[in-house]
C-alpha cells in the first residue's frame, strides 16, 4: 500500500506540473492546480504516515466497488479463501468483502477473510504449512475456475513468500509451493462446487460466519472413507 501512495503522489505531481504549464493555454489560473496539488500532496502523506495508507485503500476500493464485475471477482476470490480454510480445518474468526467493512472490523487492507495466523517458525509442521499454503492460493484457484483468468491474488502470493522466507526455505521451493498449492485448491472447490455455490450466495448476504459453515456442511461432499 506505501507503494500505492507514492504512485499516487508521482501523479499529483505530474498532474500539477501539467496544470501549470498548460493553465496559460486552457485559462486556469496558476492559484488552482498549485492548491489542488499541495492538497493532494499533503493529504498522501498524512495517510502515508499516520493511517498506514489506508485512506489510500478506501478511496481506491470505492472506486474499483463501482463495477460489479469487481465486486463479484472479490466475492468468488474470498469465497474461495473461505471454503479450503472450513474444509482443512483451520479456524475462521470473520470475512469482509470491501475496505470499508474491513476498517469497520479493525482490519487492514481491502478486506477478505480473516483466520487464525500460523506461528511461522523453523518448528512449525510441514503439513501445517501446506495446508495454510492452500488457504492462501485458494482466492486465485477460485478466480481461475470462475473466470478463467486472476487478477488479485498478490498479497496472497506475499503472505505464502514471507512465510517460506521465515523459515529459510529456498524462493524456488516458494514457487513450486505456490503451483501445488493452486492446484490442490482448485480440486477441492471443484469437488465440494454446491457447496462453493452455494457459499458465495451466502457470503453476498453478509451471512454471519457460523451459518456459512451450516451452509458448507449441508453441500460438501463426504469424505471418502
Amino acid at each position: 500500500m506505501q507503494k500505492i501512495s507514492l504512485n499516487l503522489v508521482a501523479i499529483a505531481i505530474f498532474l500539477g506540473t501539467m496544470s501549470i504549464l498548460l493553465g496559460p493555454f486552457l485559462h486556469i489560473s496558476h492559484t488552482i492546480p498549485a492548491v489542488v496539488t499541495f492538497l493532494g500532496l499533503g493529504l498522501a502523506t498524512v495517510d502515508n504516515l499516520t493511517w498506514q495508507g489506508r485512506g489510500v485503500t478506501l478511496l481506491l476500493d470505492t472506486i474499483a466497488r463501482v463495477s460489479p464485475e469487481y465486486r463479484q471477482r472479490i466475492l468468488h476470490h474470498e469465497a474461495g479463501h473461505f471454503l479450503v480454510a472450513h474444509l482443512l480445518g483451520i479456524p475462521i474468526t470473520g470475512y469482509s468483502l470491501s475496505a470499508w467493512e474491513a476498517l469497520r472490523q479493525g482490519n487492514p487492507g481491502q478486506g477478505g477473510v480473516s483466520f487464525a495466523p500460523p506461528d511461522i517458525t523453523s518448528s512449525i509442521s510441514a503439513n501445517l504449512l501446506q495446508q495454510y499454503c492452500h488457504v492462501w492460493m485458494a482466492g486465485i484457484a477460485a478466480e481461475s475456475i470462475v473466470y478463467g483468468t486472476t487478477e488479485g491474488g498478490r498479497e496472497d502470493r506475499e503472505q505464502l513468500q514471507t512465510a517460506f522466507r521465515l523459515i529459510k526455505r529456498p524462493v524456488s521451493q516458494a514457487q513450486t509451493q505456490e503451483r501445488h498449492s493452486i492446484l490442490q485448491a482448485k480440486t477441492l472447490i471443484k469437488d465440494n462446487k454446491a457447496a462453493y455455490d452455494s457459499l458465495v450466495q451466502a457470503m453476498a448476504e453478509n451471512t454471519p460466519i457460523t451459518d456459512c459453515f451450516q451452509i458448507i456442511e449441508q453441500h460438501r461432499e463426504p469424505a471418502a472413507s
